[in-house]
């Protein structure tokens, strides 16, 4: 037979050559089969021997399929036990893969059991970060080498031997010697492994940081010292990852020389500030905290956690825990104390002097309110209470990135640094600009530190961005920052500082009262105490106690006063900061006149009085009344040179802004026409912002001159052109170029330098800016106005600009409504939400917000979208209020027709109504809530908040009222999502039978009425509520609040009258009843007495009549009783008889009406339904009610009526037949409708079970039945029938079931089926709780032994779970087998993992207390409390047993240990409490004293060690 085969290897002596005939080497570039690296070290639990070689070892087949050999010495632990019988083929033995050999294409396998069980087989097995033991093998030089399993060694670096440097690790060390060390780095490839054996990293519990990935900002973890030098240390962690600390990031405290206080190889908690990956760059810092200590576990916890629970923005309460010189430690009361945060104390107020006074009264564990998250750098999450910030945030005037920077916006922010060339401001989300000097101030700027100050609330405007250096720079002056209307900020400010001062006076109440009934205008009684050398006056007197009284010179008058003398004084101002009262001895002041009605803005001259930081107080001349003027007119405001400073005595013009009497006892007012402008004034929008004032330069230019300039600068709308060396000109936008491409920006073609030839078309007045035609007599005083546009270079300029001054209403004129035009954009104003343009030199025009664009994305932010100076095309829509700005819109002239979308900005959220949204064009339009989604939500108004711009479609527009939705089948229509709630719109859509959703109205005596749509209600009767009867209506409205979405069935739909029935019934709807069966209601019907078998039918039927106006008197209205109606049953009818009263007389017509039209179906039992007003059955065929022959004589006529259509329709004989049925059959039902019957038969127990089928009540019950008549298989049939019925998700009603079906089986059944049942039991159910049940059932049944067993079965089990431990010592110290519990407790402890012992001896500790040996419990908590002093937990359970069970010798032993121990002052300060309660109760005097001494003696160690 000829094969081929493939050369393996010759032997050069023997010449013998080696062959192999396996396929892979027969093909020649053919490469081997790999073993997927997840098989190597893969344990198997049943692997079959194919052959067994006595020279050489055993070939096995693996699970897969593939072939592996084992080795003879790996087949066994030693030689002398291997048994070469356990080998023969078909044998299965466990195994481990430990190699494969590329060359057979087969696995190397183990059968050693310590190399199955070997937790490291290779070096690729090892990862970074893991604590392995290992053995000494060797010392040397360079560290130590270990080996950690077989064929694995790593090397231990000297440096970490030892959390300190060891100069002879011989000592300490031993060659054989197990080590625990923890693994730094692992190369697998190189077979090379890092050890620690440093005790800090081993037992870190923090994270390990092996990769720059790892590495967010705010982790803390452990690392080493490699290096400290002059600039910082360098610490290493874990795969050679390292980073820096700088020098300012070392301590709280400066540390000059870092290499004197670090060395290397020291352990350190670091703080991760900043990781870039990519460049492996890692800035940390030491600085974890300010107070060490286990109660700082906030540091420990990543800083990305809290990021994620809380964003830049939100509002939170927040508890003081600490006061610190420049601010408030605070712990954030909705995450349970545990985020701690920082409120710095510039951040408290935007008033300056206001957050000082803020920080003097606030005290530990006080709580503020309102408080906002700004930032999270450093080591703290920043809080500020500053109010214009937090407005601003929420309002969305904030940028959150640098890219959203836009020149022209005005900004809401705090002084972040004071430098001598300018002021650094910070905003929200953690954008900073530079002010420079120059722009900080109108007034000339000598020193930066006059006008600014840190922290201070200011509002900027931004002037330009770099990108590529990421600057902004902003200017800060009044006049351009302000909104023009002075006397309106200035109110605002005086506010909000009255608004602040009264929180802090309520603060101030609880400390010292008296202080803050002191108000100003309040006249007081005082004693002169000295007189000084200035003529100022000190006073007191019993209503100042404890406080500085003054009076000036001024305020003392002509009076001499000497001391001893009481005067009477009026208070002008109170200081709390300082404890000081200003006051005022002056007649005019002191002097009782006739108070005048005041008017709001009504002027008033006035004398200033005093003058704070914030205000000053003046008095009016007419009444002597005070009031408080604002010294400062905006927040940027902060400068006055002395000449404009207000003085004591001074008279000046005020306006009255609020006159009503206030907790502040001032009125508040504004400085009036007389006040001097402190800054140049505000330009109206109308007039163009040049930057440069142009100098007026007479000049003899004439209409249409031609001139030549140089390019000046560009701006966004206009370009400056000097014409020579005095005069300059202005171009605008709109005069460069004829045809203005759209986006395009006019001004950006002309650049600074540039040669221009341009023609004179108008001029600007140099005063007013305002622009003038070229021929106005002054033009000679004025700028020209150029263009370089080349129709207008050549041809004649526009006729426009010939118009006489004044005329800029003609101009408007002659743009007529819906003509487009090109305009320019200037600014978008944030706070009147317009974009402003200019179309020509002479004419504005604005753009609403919501006229800006379709896009929802650009009208969020539309500052974004448009670029100052870019050309856009517009609709003139008309002029506004003024008539001096046109009105103009970039989608067109908005029609708000129906069946068109629009966009909206909503105005209001009505809860359980819907929305209000403002349309373009001033108009508003209505959502209702089930407009807002095609699918219907609990909370559907929870997504729409006030401010969100949406696109909205339009129902309908008539009479003004505008209907919207917000549903995207509506707004999207080709795209085809899934409309779960579909319209309803009319009644028409309604179908019966049908399932829909919607939302309770309203709940009223008659029912529960429920919305299906904007004007579609439905009524739902109580017995279709719920199958359970309820008295008290009150449930309902707990359990069916307004604005509940349910789901319900219509029953009827009566189209003439407009009425829905619904029912939200389980058995209709399908859904869980809307009261729940915890509840313990009775079902439905219940309230029906019990009929005897006998009555006559003259006696029945007045007494339902009783029940029907009982009912009627219980509901609180008044109703004509109705007659009975006896309707047919329909298939799924329950057959039970309701009665209840129709609302009103309509519904007694609508009866009448179905009795004439309705026909009864032959053959068909009658039922008793309840009536309803309209059709139930789908065949629209309804039995005619028949009354019972019987009747009061005033029904006789309508009966006579029934009686002769009947005998029409069917056999008179037939009809009395199926009377006398229904009568058995109401007495039938009225029986089963007695809440006190007790089920009497296996049909009652049927009927409850298939009532509620989940009940495991109701089947324990229905077992027990059998039971008593000793009917076991029907028991055992029943159980097995619940099993079945029961839903699969009510795990605990089938356990009970379980349960109780063990309990038969022991009490009833053999051994054999009790086992057959608690194998299936643990099938199906949590295995442990099917184990403890049986465990508990043979110990009732005292089966002890066999309960033994089974403990024993569990512990193998369930070794890992300490309740399986803790139960079965419970039954032994109940059977009294103490020495037994002992054992089970060193067998738990041997199973459990470590983290689980000491609260397993605890608890062990606890049972023995109570049913043990009380000794050896004691020794037990003794021990452990020995090994863990600082397990606060124990200690207090071991106090409370032996306070219960022991001596108070040995009590008082246990607290004085306790109260000596070193822990935290929290836990320190519930013991010494828990020690003084004790002896207050079981102690004498002497005793309680004792433990008060302990703890001062405690409180003082604490305190000069602090202070050491």
């Amino acid at each position: 037979m000829l094969v081929k085969a493939c050369v393996l290897s010759v032997h050069p002596t023997s010449r013998a050559v080696r062959l192999t005939l396996r396929p892979p080497f027969l093909h020649p570039g053919g490469a081997p089969r790999q073993l997927p690296g997840q098989r190597m070290g893969a344990v198997l639990e049943e692997a079959t021997v194919k052959a067994f070689y006595k020279q050489f070892g055993a070939v096995f087949e693996l699970d897969d399929g593939t072939l592996a050999f084992a080795r003879l010495k790996h087949l066994s632990k030693t030689r002398k036990s291997f048994k070469p019988g356990a080998f023969k083929e078909g044998c299965k033995h466990k195994c481990r893969i430990i190699d494969y050999s590329l060359m057979d294409e087969m696995c190397v396998v183990s059968l050693k059991h310590q190399i199955i069980e070997a937790r490291f087989l290779q070096y690729q097995d090892i990862h970074t970060g893991d604590v392995v033991q290992g053995k000494v093998l060797s010392l040397k030089p360079i560290g130590m080498q270990v080996k950690v399993a077989d064929g694995i060694r790593g090397l231990v670096p000297s440096l970490h031997l030892s959390d300190v440097i060891l100069k002879q690790p011989e000592k300490k060390y031993n060659i054989g010697d197990e080590v625990k060390c923890r693994v730094l780095e692992c190369n697998p490839e190189g077979k090379k492994l890092i050890l620690t054996l440093k005790k800090s990293l081993v037992q870190s519990k923090l994270p390990v940081l092996s990769n720059y990935e790892d590495a967010k900002p705010g982790l803390i973890t452990h690392g080493f010292v490699v290096c400290a030098r002059e600039f910082g240390c360098i610490v290493k962690f874990y795969n050679d990852v390292k980073g820096l600390v700088p020098k300012n990031e070392l301590g709280s405290d400066p540390i000059s020389c870092p290499d004197k206080v670090f060395y290397e190889g020291q352990v350190l908690k670091v703080m991760v500030l900043k990781c870039e990956p990519q460049q492996e760059r890692l800035l940390l810092s030491f600085r974890l905290s300010s107070k060490p200590g286990p109660e700082d576990k906030w540091k420990c916890t990543p800083k990305e956690k809290q990021e994620v629970k809380y964003q830049i923005g939100e509002i939170v309460d927040v508890k003081i825990l600490k006061k610190k010189d420049n601010g408030l430690e605070v712990s954030i009361l909705e995450d349970e104390d545990n985020v701690v945060a920082w409120i710095p104390t510039l951040h408290l107020s935007d008033f300056v002097a206001t957050s000082k006074l803020l920080w003097h009264c606030l005290q530990e564990g006080d709580v503020l309110p309102r408080v906002m998250y700004l930032s999270d750098k450093g080591e703290h999450i920043i809080l500020s209470r500053k109010s214009a910030v937090i407005s601003a945030v929420q309002e969305e005037q904030v940028v959150r990135s640098f890219s959203e920077i836009q020149p022209g916006m005005l900004l809401t922010g705090y002084v972040r640094n004071v430098m001598p060339f300018g002021v650094f401001v910070e905003f929200p989300f953690g954008v900073t600009g530079l002010a420079p000097k120059v722009s900080m101030s109108d007034k000339f700027v000598t020193d930066t530190k006059d006008h600014f100050v840190v922290g201070q609330t200011v509002i900027a405007k931004v002037m330009s961005t770099d990108e590529e250096k990421q600057r902004v720079l902003l200017n800060l002056k009044v006049s351009e920052c302000s909104s023009g209307d002075s006397a309106a900020e200035s109110l605002a400010l005086l506010n909000q500082y009255f608004k602040e001062l009264k929180e802090i006076r309520d603060l101030l109440r609880r400390g010292d009262p008296s202080i803050c009934e002191l108000v100003p205008g309040k006249g007081v009684h005082l004693v002169v105490q000295d007189v000084r050398e200035d003529g100022s006056a000190l006073f007191s007197g019993s209503s100042v106690t404890g406080l500085t009284v003054t009076a000036t010179r001024y305020h003392l008058g002509d009076k001499n006063i000497a001391p001893g003398e009481k005067r009477k004084a009026i208070v002008l101002h109170v200081d709390a900061l300082t404890s000081e009262v200003y006051v005022s001895l002056r007649e005019e002041l002191l002097k009782q006149r006739p108070k005048r009605r005041l008017r709001e803005n009504s002027q008033h001259s006035a004398v200033v009085q005093h003058i704070t930081e914030h205000f000053a107080i003046v008095s009016l001349l007419e009444t002597g009344q005070l009031a408080a003027v604002p010294i400062a007119c905006h927040f940027n405001d902060t400068f006055r040179f002395d000449s404009e400073k207000l003085g004591v005595g001074q008279t000046i013009s005020i306006t009255l802004k609020a006159v009503k009497d206030n907790d502040h006892g001032v009125l508040l007012a504004v400085q009036g026409p007389a006040k001097k402008n402190v800054f140049v004034r505000v330009r109206n929008e109308s007039e163009t912002a040049l930057e440069e004032m142009l100098p007026a330069v007479k000049h003899s230019l004439s209409p249409g001159d031609v001139v030549t300039g140089t390019v000046k600068s560009v701006k966004p709308t206009h370009v400056t052109v000097a014409i020579d060396d005095k005069l300059t000109g202005s171009i605008h936008a709109s005069r460069i170029l004829d045809e203005v491409p759209l986006g395009s920006f006019p001004t950006s073609t002309l650049k600074a330098g540039q040669k221009v030839t341009a023609r004179v078309i108008g001029g600007r007045d140099v005063n007013t800016h305002r622009y003038l035609p070229i021929t106005h007599p002054h033009f000679t005083q004025s700028i020209p106005e150029l263009s370089i546009r080349p129709s207008e270079k050549e041809g004649e300029f526009t006729a426009m600009l010939n118009l006489k001054e004044d005329s800029s209403l003609k101009k408007l004129g002659l743009y007529n409504v819906g003509q487009t035009v090109t305009c320019f954009v200037k600014k978008y104003n944030m706070l009147k939400n317009w974009l402003e343009v200019e179309v020509g030199p002479d004419i504005r025009g604005r753009v609403p917000h919501l006229l800006l664009s379709l896009n929802t994305k650009v009208l969020k932010h539309p500052e974004k979208s448009f670029k100052n100076g870019q050309a856009i095309s517009a609709t003139v829509t008309g002029t506004d209020a003024t008539e001096t700005n046109l009105c103009l819109s970039l989608t067109g002239i908005q029609s708000l027709e129906q069946d068109t979308i629009s966009v909206g900005m909503i105005t209001k959220v009505t809860p359980h109504i819907g929305l209000t949204i403002a349309l373009p064009g001033g108009k508003t339009g209505k959502v209702s809530i089930f407009h807002l989604s095609d699918t219907y939500t609990e909370d559907p108004l929870g997504t729409f908040k006030v401010g969100k711009i949406v696109r909205c479609y339009i129902l309908s527009n008539e009479n003004g009222k505008i209907q919207l939705s917000l549903r995207q089948s509506r707004l999207n229509p080709k795209v085809n999502s899934k409309v779960e709630d579909i319209e309803i719109v009319s009644i028409k859509d309604v179908k019966k039978g049908e399932l829909v959703r919607g939302y309770v109205k309203s709940i009223t005596p008659s029912g529960v009425f429920f919305s299906l749509s904007t004007s579609l209600l439905g009524r739902i009767l109580f017995q279709n509520v719920s199958p359970y009867f309820v008295q008290k209506h009150s449930l309902y409205e707990k359990y069916l609040p307004e604005g509940k979405l349910l789901t319900a069935k219509v029953l009827g739909v009566n189209r003439r009258e407009k009425h829905i029935e619904l029912s939200l019934l389980p058995e209709d709807t399908g859904m869980p009843s809307v009261l729940p069966e915890s509840l313990g209601l009775p079902q439905y019907g219940a309230e029906e007495e019990k009929k005897e078998p006998d009555d006559e039918e003259k006696r029945e039927e007045p007494k339902l009549k009783t029940k029907r106006r009982r009912g009627n008197s219980e509901s609180g209205q008044e109703a004509k009783p109705k007659k009975r109606k006896i309707c047919p049953a329909e298939e799924n009818d329950s057959g039970i008889e309701v009665y209840y009263r129709e609302e009103d007389e309509d519904d007694q017509e609508e009866e009448a009406a179905e009795k004439k039209s309705k026909v009864r179906k032959p053959g068909e039992a009658p039922r008793l339904q309840v009536s309803m007003g309209f059709t139930w059955d789908e065949d629209n065929a309804v039995d005619i009610p028949v009354l019972d022959q019987k009747e009061e004589s005033s029904e006789s006529e309508e009966e006579e009526d029934m009686q002769s259509k009947l005998k029409k329709q069917t056999k008179k004989e037939k009809e009395l037949e199926k009377q006398k049925k229904e009568k058995e059959l109401c007495k039938v039902e009225a029986a089963l409708m007695d809440p006190s019957r007790q089920p009497q038969s296996a049909d009652d127990f049927d009927r409850l079970v298939l009532g509620s089928p989940n009940s495991s009540i109701l089947w324990l019950q229905y077992m027990a039945f059998h039971l008593q008549a000793t009917e076991i298989e029907k028991a055992r049939a029943v159980a097995e029938r619940a099993l079945k019925t029961i839903s699969f998700r009510e795990e605990q009603e089938k356990l009970n079931v379980w349960v109780a079906l063990l309990n038969l089986e022991n009490m009833y059944g053999t051994e054999e089926t009790l086992m057959k049942v608690f194998e299936r039991a643990v099938q199906y159910n949590e295995p442990l709780k099917v184990f403890q049940h049986l465990c508990d059932i043979y110990a009732t049944s005292e089966k002890y032994k066999q309960a033994e067993e089974l403990y024993h079965t569990m512990l193998k089990r369930f070794r890992q779970d300490k309740s399986v431990w803790l139960k079965y010592a419970s039954f032994l110290l109940k059977q009294g087998q103490t020495e037994a519990t002992h054992r089970l407790l060193e067998r738990a402890l041997k199973a459990l993992p470590t983290k689980e012992h000491v609260d397993v001896i605890s608890r062990f500790a606890q049972l023995e207390f109570h049913s043990g040996d009380t000794e050896h419990a004691k020794a037990l908590f003794e021990s452990t409390l020995s090994s863990y002093p600082k397990r606060t937990d124990i200690w207090s359970i071991y106090m409370d047993i032996m306070i219960k069970h022991g001596s108070q010798k040995e009590v008082r032993d246990i607290f004085e240990r306790v109260i000596h121990l070193s822990l935290a002052p929290k836990k320190m300060k519930f013991f010494f409490k828990r020690y003084l309660d004790y002896e207050k109760k079981f102690g004498t005097e002497e005793s309680v004293l004792g433990v008060k001494r302990a703890a001062l003696e405690y409180v003082e160690t604490k305190s000069s060690l602090a202070d050491t």
